[in-house]
């Protein structure tokens, strides 16, 4: 990346990507994983026994930071890891079933807060961008993208590019991981290409899916690093949402130590609260059916809907100068009333457990620790881009858009850089 001058625009610079070599590692499946903040401990002990080289030992070291960088620098000295000859940017596809997911990885131009470039929609903390920032400093490295959508559509001269190269070049690399998902990747090294992709960015939006705290974190290493240089980029993966609509799923709550009955007991001061017997899929279809606010408790003694909150505890519970839309969101209601207001629960990482996706996994946890689960529907995909260009952020984990990029595939260093 000869030149580091920041763009004004949204930039997507190509790079020298880190990859592993396919003839030294037992396949690629093996050694890659989902992003470090959905891999728990019983995973992470699975990806460390099951392949010596998993990108886990990069991303969640076992000691400290240092022992990532050395063993980065090991598996870059001894050919597990190589660095592509010349710089490129890389069209990526993942297969889930019916669903296609096509987007470039590159080196985008990081902003500052309120530049209106790249927006977020949730709120970040301090204590995952130290770790992060602890990690990316240490390694001198990117070793996993951060997800962005941005607003294409038929004129997206970027979408027409991927979608040729994918259509008509064979791909780099290709495999599919435990998770029934097909990865695929071209290298697309032409700097007319590359020209054309540019130009058609620039003057666009971008929205923050996934990677709040490693975004945060790019923008922190550039405060770390005296002048210009490759910590003015951070890896991503850029998908034009309408040529490729985004995944959407909800992210389910647990809380340990709160007892069904009690919590049933505490909503209705505010809700309409339903049984629906002891049937998880019931349970979620009736959910599903509701366009307005709901939530689906669960614990020992089975599942009861809540509905039809009071709009009058649902507004003074509301921060000052938030907007109706932002209102009207199910995390919202959850975050500023049930959990805190009628649970009495300070809404934090350690009183309130985090369950992606999962919300068979999400009840397992509840009734191990005589808890209790919340099972959402997922926010629409049209609130949280008027919520974020509206300037304002979801509550924390109310969003996991998807498929996410696969950790391991592509990996950017400063050096390379």
């Amino acid at each position: 990346m000869p030149d580091v001058t920041i763009d004004p625009g949204l930039a997507l610079r190509p790079f020298r990507a880190v990859r592993y070599d396919t003839a030294q590692v037992s396949s690629l499946a093996a050694v890659t994983s989902p992003p470090y903040d959905l891999i728990d401990e019983e995973s992470l002990a699975r990806f460390m026994a099951e392949e010596p080289h998993n990108v886990v030992r990069l991303i969640l070291p076992q000691d400290d930071y240092r022992e990532a960088a050395e063993t980065l620098r090991s598996w870059l000295a001894s050919g597990i890891l190589t660095v592509d000859d010349e710089p490129a940017l890389y069209v990526y596809e993942e297969v889930s079933g019916s669903v296609v997911q096509r987007g470039l990885i590159g080196a985008v131009g990081v902003h500052e807060d309120g530049s209106g470039v790249i927006l977020p929609h949730e709120h970040v903390y301090p204590g995952p961008v130290r770790d992060r920032l602890a990690l990316m400093t240490a390694t001198e490295a990117n070793l996993e993208p951060i997800f962005l959508l941005y607003e294409g559509g038929a004129d997206s001269v970027a979408a027409q590019v991927v979608d040729q190269v994918a259509s008509s070049l064979p791909p780099i690399l290709e495999t599919s991981t435990g998770d029934d998902v097909r990865h695929r990747l071209w290298a697309i090294r032409d700097p007319a290409e590359q020209a054309k992709i540019a130009e058609d960015l620039r003057g666009r939006q971008a929205l923050i899916a996934d990677g709040h705290h490693r975004y945060a974190t790019y923008q922190a290493l550039r405060g770390h690093y005296a002048g210009q240089g490759p910590w003015d980029y951070g890896l991503a993966l850029l998908v034009d949402s309408v040529a490729y609509p985004p995944r959407l799923s909800a992210i389910h709550r647990v809380l340990p130590g709160l007892p069904l009955a009690e919590a049933v007991r505490r909503a209705k001061a505010a809700f309409r609260v339903e049984p629906v017997g002891p049937d998880l899929a019931a349970g979620l279809r009736r959910l599903a059916a509701h366009d307005d606010t709901a939530f689906l408790l669960a614990g020992e003694a089975g599942f009861f809907l809540l509905t039809d909150p009071d709009p009058a505890q649902v507004e003074h519970s509301m921060p000052e100068g938030s907007s109706e839309r932002w209102r009207r969101l199910d995390t919202a209601v959850l975050h500023r009333l049930l959990i805190p207001r009628l649970w009495g629960i300070e809404d934090d990482e350690s009183s309130v457990r985090i369950v992606h996706h999962d919300a068979a996994r999400a009840v397992a946890k509840a009734r191990r620790g005589d808890g209790t689960a919340v099972i959402l529907n997922p926010l629409k995909v049209p609130d949280v881009l008027a919520v974020a260009a509206n300037g304002e952020k979801v509550p924390r984990k109310s969003t996991s858009f998807g498929p996410k990029p696969r950790t391991g595939l592509v990996m950017r260093t400063f050096a390379a850089d």
